[in-house]
């Protein structure tokens, strides 16, 4: 069994930075791919950004250069840095992980960016 639990959720203003993080326990040493999706209200849940067990990462076009995606083995965490958030950035962003037989889900945390 695998635990995802995510932090760093909060308020912020348009322009400013959140980091935040997904901490995995159980036995993930074989994960295919982690990563950050997000859902706002009445929105479809949409990926940000990937990485690969081999440190390959992807992003989705709307974070591209502001977003950052990167994770430490020896903590078995993920982060996601975000800089100059935007008010459409606002959503609730769940951490995923990829095993070779099942995929695991945090319960996400809350991401509000005021105008």
């Amino acid at each position: 069994q695998v635990q995802l639990v995510e932090s760093g959720g909060g308020l912020v203003q348009a322009g400013g930075s959140l980091r935040l993080s997904c901490a995995a326990s159980g036995s993930i040493s074989r994960f295919l791919v982690m990563g950050w999706y997000r859902q706002g209200t009445g929105n479809q849940r949409e990926l940000v950004a990937t990485i690969t067990s081999g440190g390959s990462t992807n992003y989705a076009d709307s974070v591209k250069g502001r977003f950052t995606i990167s994770r430490d083995n020896a903590k078995n965490t993920v982060y996601l840095q975000m800089n100059r958030l935007k008010p459409e950035d606002t959503a609730v962003y769940l951490c995923k992980i990829v095993l070779p037989i099942t995929t695991y889900w945090g319960q996400g945390t809350q991401v509000t960016v005021s105008s």
